[in-house]
């Protein structure tokens, strides 16, 4: 089960783009604030849009906007747009495959892990991790205040 880049960068494009709505969002601004290529992003944005979750707005402040809202965009979804199933193991997928279905000490085990994981991205929206960076954002802030009290004050700074 290893979830790729492709999965990782989708869903931190669109809590980028979420964080700004309603303004639509350059792809060129999304690669810069997160830190990923942006051909690289190109290929994932059209994925994403032929999937719906954003649509492109043309003109002089065009870009990207999420195709509906936040609340209504789970992780499972957008996961498995990207990357198909999430199945840790073919025979969940297509029991036909494997001759031990049915049969096999190890089914109940898999069967679990991927409800598990699909619970756990099921329930969690885009909105929720548009929130999660906007505390991680809060955070931050907090942090730097003291240090620039003090630097404003003219103490100096311990390292």
């Amino acid at each position: 089960m290893w979830v790729s880049t492709k999965a990782q960068y989708g869903l931190r494009a669109l809590v980028e783009i979420g964080l700004r709505q309603p303004q639509a969002v350059p792809l060129k601004d999304v690669a810069e604030a997160q830190g990923i290529s942006q051909h690289y992003l190109e290929q994932i944005a059209a994925q994403l849009r032929r999937a719906g979750f954003i649509r492109s707005v043309r003109g002089a402040r065009g870009g990207y906007k999420l195709g509906r809202p936040s609340e209504k965009i789970d992780a499972l979804e957008v996961v498995e747009a990207l990357e198909g199933s999430l199945a840790p193991v073919i025979c969940l997928d297509d029991p036909e495959l494997c001759w031990q279905t049915g049969h096999c000490s190890t089914e109940n085990l898999w069967k679990r892990v991927d409800e598990a994981m699909r619970g756990v991205l099921r329930s969690t929206t885009l909105k929720d991790l548009i929130e999660e960076r906007r505390l991680i954002e809060s955070r931050k802030l907090v942090q730097l205040e003291p240090a620039m009290s003090l630097a404003q004050s003219g103490t100096p700074l311990q390292p």
